[in-house]
């Protein structure tokens, strides 16, 4: 029986995510198409009825996972700077540092995305660009510099992070998240003082400057 649109669209929901679950526990290549079916409850002759490769299913985890997280990223910036400062204290806790079967899929396929083909990397090149753009607009009040700070901020977040769940001395792992966390935490130079205006989420399309002498950039703190 030929199955509905629906139920290949749930069908292929399932794959995807069985794919993020698992390229998130065993790495991409230490995945394979069968490991993948087996996850989502699938034979594996049905994966090539859902995707043309591997490669394919790679770049759509990616920008499903990436899109949630600008998402999460946007709804910080919007929040103000109390909300960015909880994201931050969030994303380089030990909690989550810990978890590494969820959170930030730029964390925990990071080294291999770099030697993927140029698919994957451009979904995960947009997916860093829409986090980018989510904080660009809490750095407004920067002007020009709004950009670089927002590149500074996430690019620091996520290598913070990649590098805790990277060193196996549980001590020095702390430190990085510490150390981190007490220089992103903080009142960057020209950081907007108000909760921007919320912007709509464009569609999902398939697939900070240096710091300064003196004083790096961050985000606010409470006190």
């Amino acid at each position: 029986m030929k199955k509905s649109k629906a139920e290949t669209a749930e069908t292929r929901k399932r794959i995807i995510e069985a794919a993020q679950r698992e390229f998130r526990r065993n790495g991409v290549k230490g995945t394979g198409v069968s490991e993948v079916m087996a996850a989502a409850g699938l034979t594996h002759g049905g994966f090539y009825r859902h995707f043309e490769s591997k490669e394919q299913l790679s770049a759509e985890v990616l920008d499903q996972a990436t899109h949630i997280g600008a998402g999460n990223a946007e709804s910080a910036a919007e929040g103000g700077p109390e909300a960015i400062r909880s994201y931050v204290e969030s994303l380089l806790s030990k909690t989550y540092r810990d978890d590494r079967l969820d959170g930030c899929v730029l964390v925990s396929m990071g080294s291999e995305l770099a030697r993927s083909d140029d698919s994957v990397r451009h979904a995960a090149s947009n997916g860093f660009k829409a986090l980018v753009e989510a904080f660009t607009r809490y750095y407004s009040d920067a002007g020009p510099e709004a950009e670089g700070e927002a590149i500074f901020t996430m690019s620091s977040l996520i290598g913070a992070m990649t590098m805790a769940r990277m060193i196996d001395d549980p001590a020095f792992s702390d430190r990085v998240l510490e150390e981190a966390k007490k220089r992103l935490v903080k009142t960057p130079a020209k950081a907007s003082t108000k909760a921007p205006a919320a912007r709509k989420t464009p569609a999902r399309k398939t697939s900070t400057t240096t710091a300064r002498r003196g004083r790096a950039p961050g985000v606010p703190h409470s006190s």
